[in-house]
C-alpha cells in the first residue's frame, strides 16, 4: 500500500478555510465523506491541498444505531431514527455547502451490514434525504482506516498495526515497510466494537472492587478470544514489537477519550490528542481511572460526557486485548480514520490522469501502397 500524503497533521489545517486552486486558477472543489457506524454519524467536507486536504466543515453526532442489535438482529426503531435525524442535518451541510454528489464518499458500516433490515434502513434514508450510502465490507473498512492513518506512523518503524475500534466490530491491520512505502501483510475484523461489548457485559452496579476488575477481565478475554479467532499469526511482527521497531496506532472515540483521561484535559482538544504517543503503562493507567470514576464520573469527564460514559471501558479492554496480543510499548492515538480515507481515495483517483485507449492498427494498406 503506497505511502502517500495524508490526513492533515494539524487541527489547523483541518479547521481554516482554505482557497486552494486547481491548474486552471479555480476554487478546487469540495468533497464530503460521510461514515455511518454503529455508534457515530460523522461528516467531513474539505478541499484537496498539496499536503492531503484542508476542512471546510465537520459534524460529528452519537446516534447508537446498533443499540440493541446484537440480540435482535435488527435496527431498533428508535436508533434509525436518531440516525435518519442526524444524516438528514448531514445531507443539509452537504447541499448548503455545494458539494457535488460525485463527490461525496458515504458509507456504512458494521450496524446495517449485520442487521436483517439494514438494507431497508438505507433505502430509506435514500428516498428521504437524497443520500446514497454504501455499504462496505470490513476489508474496506479496514483499508480505509489506514488511508487515514498513513501519516502517523513513525518514520523510522519497520511495521506497525493500525487499530480502528468501532461500535459493532474492530479492524485490525499489519503493515510492513517496503521500501519507501507500506504494505498491508494482513489484516482481520472481530465482530466485536464498544457498543457490542459493553451490551454483551453490561457494567456491575454497585459491585465490590475486586467483582468490578473481574467483569473488566471478562471483557478482555472476550476480545482476547476474537483476535485469536482471527487467526492472524505474524512471528516477525511481534519480534519487532518487542524490540521497539514496530509500534500500535489506535483510532476511535474510545481510544482518544483514553488519551484526553491520560493528560487531564478539562476539555476535549484535538491538537494535543491526534498523533499523541501513550506508552502501555499509561493506557493502563488511564483504563484504571475511568474505573475508579464509575459511571457517574465518567459521564461528568468532558473528554467522554454521558454518551460514552457506559462505553469507554469497552474500548479501553478492547485496546488491553490487543497490547497483551500484539504486545507494544507505544500506542499512537489517532483522531482520524475511515473518513479521512474516503476522502484522500477519492481525490487521488480524481487526480489520476485517464487512461488512454491504445489505438488500433488498420489493416488496410497505408499511404502509398500499392
Amino acid at each position: 500500500m503506497p505511502e502517500t500524503h495524508g490526513a492533515p497533521r494539524r487541527r489547523d489545517e483541518r479547521s481554516q478555510p482554505s482557497r486552494e486552486r486547481d491548474a486552471s486558477g479555480r476554487d478546487a472543489p469540495l468533497y464530503g465523506a460521510l461514515d455511518l457506524g454503529t455508534n457515530n454519524c460523522r461528516l467531513l467536507i474539505a478541499r484537496p491541498s498539496r499536503d492531503g486536504f484542508r476542512v471546510v466543515d465537520s459534524f460529528s453526532r452519537i446516534v447508537r444505531l446498533g443499540e440493541g442489535l446484537s440480540r435482535t438482529g435488527r435496527l431498533d426503531t428508535r436508533a434509525m431514527d436518531r440516525a435518519y435525524d442526524a444524516l438528514a442535518l448531514c445531507a443539509e451541510r452537504i447541499v448548503r455547502k455545494g458539494v457535488d454528489p460525485v463527490r461525496l464518499s458515504a458509507v456504512a458500516t458494521q450496524a446495517c451490514r449485520a442487521a436483517e433490515n439494514g438494507a431497508e434502513f438505507i433505502d430509506r434514508v435514500r428516498k428521504g434525504t437524497g443520500l446514497r450510502l454504501r455499504i462496505i465490507d470490513p476489508a474496506e473498512e479496514a483499508r480505509l482506516a489506514v488511508e487515514g492513518c498513513l501519516n502517523l506512523i513513525d518514520p523510522k518503524a519497520e511495521g506497525v498495526v493500525i487499530i480502528d475500534v468501532g461500535g459493532g466490530s474492530t479492524e485490525l491491520s499489519w503493515l510492513r515497510r517496503d521500501g519507501p512505502n507500506w504494505k498491508t501483510t494482513d489484516w482481520m475484523s472481530a465482530a466485536l466494537g464498544v457498543v457490542t461489548l459493553a451490551e454483551r457485559h453490561p457494567e456491575p452496579e454497585g459491585a465490590s472492587p475486586a467483582d468490578h476488575a473481574q467483569w473488566y477481565e471478562t471483557m478482555v478475554a472476550d476480545m482476547g478470544a476474537a483476535l485469536a479467532g482471527g487467526g492472524v499469526e505474524d512471528p516477525e511482527m511481534l519480534d519487532l514489537l518487542r524490540r521497539n521497531r514496530a509500534h500500535l496506532i489506535g483510532t476511535s472515540g474510545a481510544i482518544t477519550s483514553l488519551a484526553g483521561i491520560h493528560l487531564k484535559l478539562p476539555r476535549y482538544n484535538r491538537d494535543r490528542v491526534d498523533g499523541l504517543w501513550m506508552t502501555r503503562a499509561e493506557c493502563e493507567a488511564a483504563a484504571e481511572r475511568l474505573k475508579r470514576l464509575g459511571p457517574d464520573g465518567r459521564a461528568k469527564e468532558a473528554c467522554i460526557g454521558p454518551d460514552r460514559a457506559d462505553l469507554v471501558l469497552a474500548g479501553a479492554a478492547i485496546l488491553e486485548a490487543i497490547q497483551r496480543a500484539w504486545p507494544s510499548e507505544r500506542v499512537r492515538v489517532a483522531d482520524r480514520g475511515l473518513r479521512e480515507g474516503l476522502l484522500l481515495q477519492q481525490m487521488r483517483a480524481d487526480k489520476a490522469p485517464p487512461k488512454r485507449r491504445r489505438r488500433r492498427r488498420g489493416r488496410g494498406r497505408g499511404p502509398g501502397g500499392a
